[in-house]
This record gives C-alpha cells, sequence and structure tokens, in this order.
C-alpha cells in the first residue's frame, strides 16, 4: 500500500480542524438578537422666575423643585426659567441675563440669548429632533408681578390693579404653549401652572421686634381672594392645563395650609407660639428669618412633591 506523504496527512488534519471550527458557529436564535435601543425620555420642560430655578439667598440658583420632579416623572429636563422675570417679561424680553434679569436655572440650563423665554420654549418643542417629545411643562410665574404692592400704600388695591394683567399674560402664554404641543404631537403632554407660598405671612413675625400682623393677614386675602383665583382661571383656560395651589398644600401643623385661620398656632422657637399658618412659612422658606421671599431646600422639596401628585 502507497504510504502518504507527511504532506497529505497535515492537510487532511487541518480541513477536519476547519470544518470542526465551523460547525461550532452558532446562528443567532430570535431570542440573541440584537435589542432594539430604548426609546428616549420625555422632555421636561420649566419655565418662569426665580422660583422655576430654585433661587435660595447666598445660594443663587439650585436644584429648586424641577430636579426633583424630573426624576420622579423620569423626564430629562429642560430649564428656561429666569430669575425676575414677569408675566410680561417671559413673552417680551430677550434673553435672560442679556435682559437684565437672571439668574438663570442651574440644572440643565437652556440659553436664549437672541429670543423670549415663550418662543425658546416653542422653538424646542417645535424643533424635529423632539417631535413628540416633550411631556409636561411648568410654569412658575407672577409672583414678580405683586411683589412691591407688600409695601404700597394699599396692598389689596394694588394687587386688583394687576390682576388683569396676570391674567392676560399668563392665558396667553399657556394659550402659545399648549398650541405648540399639539401642533409637534405632544398633544398628552400637562401644562402645570404653580402659585407660592404665602411668605407675607411671615410679617407676622418678621422683623423681629416691629412685625406687620396686619399686612400678614391682608396677604390671605390676596392669595386667596385675588391672586391664586386668577392664576387657576389662566392655567386651566386649555385642556392640558392644571393648577398646583402651594399656597394652601396642607403640610404637617398647617392642617389646612398656609392659609388657615391664625387662630390655629404652633410653637416654634425663637418665635414662641405662633398661628400654624406662619409657622409653616418659617419652615419653608427664608422669610421669618432674612425677609428673602424665596423658599429653602426643604420647601423647594416640598413644592416639588405637589407636582408629582398632581402628575
Amino acid at each position: 500500500m502507497r504510504r502518504r506523504s507527511k504532506l497529505t496527512v497535515v492537510g487532511a488534519v487541518l480541513i477536519a480542524a476547519s470544518v470542526a471550527t465551523v460547525g461550532l458557529v452558532v446562528t443567532p436564535s430570535v431570542s440573541q438578537a440584537v435589542k432594539p435601543p430604548k426609546p428616549p425620555k420625555p422632555y421636561y420642560l420649566s419655565l418662569g422666575d426665580s422660583y422655576s430655578v430654585g433661587y435660595q439667598p447666598g445660594l443663587g440658583a439650585t436644584a429648586g423643585y424641577t430636579s426633583y420632579v424630573a426624576k420622579k416623572a423620569k423626564m430629562t429636563l429642560e430649564n428656561f426659567g429666569c430669575g425676575g422675570a414677569t408675566t410680561g417679561s417671559i413673552l417680551t424680553a430677550i434673553g435672560c441675563t442679556e435682559s437684565g434679569y437672571g439668574p438663570p436655572a442651574l440644572i440643565d440650563p437652556v440659553a436664549y440669548p437672541t429670543t423670549t423665554q415663550e418662543q425658546a420654549a416653542v422653538d424646542f418643542i417645535a424643533a424635529p429632533a423632539n417631535y413628540g417629545l416633550v411631556g409636561m411643562i411648568t410654569v412658575s410665574i407672577g409672583g414678580n408681578d405683586v411683589t412691591a404692592c407688600a409695601s404700597a400704600a394699599n396692598p389689596i388695591t394694588c394687587v386688583v390693579g394687576v390682576q388683569t394683567t396676570i391674567q392676560t399674560n399668563v392665558t396667553s402664554l399657556v394659550t402659545t404653549l399648549d398650541s405648540a404641543l399639539t401642533a409637534n404631537g405632544d398633544s398628552s403632554a400637562k401644562i402645570v401652572g404653580l402659585t407660592y407660598p404665602d411668605v407675607i405671612l411671615g410679617d407676622y413675625v418678621y422683623p423681629s421686634g416691629s412685625p406687620n400682623v396686619t399686612l400678614a393677614n391682608e396677604s390671605v386675602v390676596a392669595f386667596d381672594a385675588l391672586i391664586n383665583p386668577t392664576l387657576k382661571t389662566a392655567y386651566t383656560s386649555v385642556a392640558g392645563g392644571s393648577f398646583v395651589n402651594v399656597t394652601q398644600a396642607p403640610y404637617k401643623k398647617a392642617t389646612s395650609g398656609d392659609d388657615t385661620a391664625l387662630t390655629t398656632t404652633a410653637k416654634l422657637s425663637p418665635y414662641g407660639t405662633i398661628p400654624a399658618a406662619v409657622w409653616e412659612i418659617c419652615k419653608l422658606t427664608y422669610y421669618c428669618s432674612v425677609g428673602n421671599i424665596h423658599a429653602n431646600t426643604k420647601g423647594y422639596t416640598f413644592i416639588a412633591k405637589l407636582v408629582v401628585a398632581d402628575l
């Protein structure tokens, strides 16, 4: 019998090895197929004034309530807010710091140096890449329209005088936003309007030694009978609009919210026995300690939880 050469034997071994290797290749099954990428998270747009950027004295813009809301709602935050904004400036002022306002948001800020805050939000909604991806908008605006009324000769008359302006401007804003959402595949998106804590209740104890209890009482009327009904009417004028009444939300000892009857009391150092509604303002804002109208970290978290509950 003819002997095979060593070269022939080696070749046969290599061929067998190649066949074996091919046999080890596994054809992907349906279950092993590459999964499609997850759809992008919806966007959450924040508009408004210093409350919308979480302003705190000594700290500037902070995470505020928007970061908490974005996390709980599982949305991507885009914050257009601008400290000092009014119901008029949000519609007409070009840029934030460019127009003399500020600060802008610290967390996920959106710059708009050549347009208004309202238009910047509309442009974002209308961008082809964002079509159908806006899930919610929150708006905190109107506080700066009435801030000066606290020092007016007749605070209630002053607030009455700006009611129409607030309602007209806020209604225009939410109508424009709602139309943009509908036109760009976001008709199910919600527009959540917020009011504010009644910080002027802090005048019950601030400044120490010369509080203004009369003004504190007048603030209850201003919020309950004028400011909040006006804002609620504006925000709920569109189908996707809702209103979060931060002023009257219950919190611990203030069983019915900021504006409980001032005869319901609680103890709080160093103020002693004070109305529970004032106790709430002292716990959630800087007003009782330094006369500043902004919420503290606990206050912004409280507001955030109200927004999440509304959702």
